[in-house]
């Protein structure tokens, strides 16, 4: 069985801007089809849009306020929405400007650097 607790994964910046923190793939508890991570975006900022040819994503909003924007559609965001990101959808995702914007990833099959295409 494999525990993590967000406080213990270790933070980092991926391509597209956002601070991640991967909480579960295959090197951590070694899913083999899948990934969970939290992303966070300080108040004001917003991730390079950005596509995975390969991988679906499901963002799944946690804290602040924000937009999300999907292949030109646009919406707003809060604590509990919940988007689908379609593989080979460009994609972002920007903070309100007075909050953080906290979401979980889940990816399948697991993120990759190598499946981030940047615009």
């Amino acid at each position: 069985m494999h525990r993590m607790h967000r406080d213990d994964a270790q933070a980092f910046t991926t391509k597209d801007g956002s601070t991640i923190r991967v909480l579960v793939d295959a090197r951590l508890g070694g899913a083999g089809n899948q990934s969970l991570a939290e992303a966070t975006l300080p108040p004001g900022k917003a991730t390079t849009p950005h596509q995975h040819p390969v991988t679906e994503e499901i963002y799944y909003f946690l804290a602040g306020r924000g937009a999300m924007e999907v292949d030109g559609a646009q919406t707003m965001v809060e604590p509990g929405d919940a988007v689908l990101i379609p593989p080979g959808a460009m994609h972002q995702a920007r903070a309100d400007a007075d909050e953080e914007l906290r979401f979980l990833c889940c990816c399948a099959p697991a993120y990759s650097d190598e499946d981030t295409v940047m615009e």
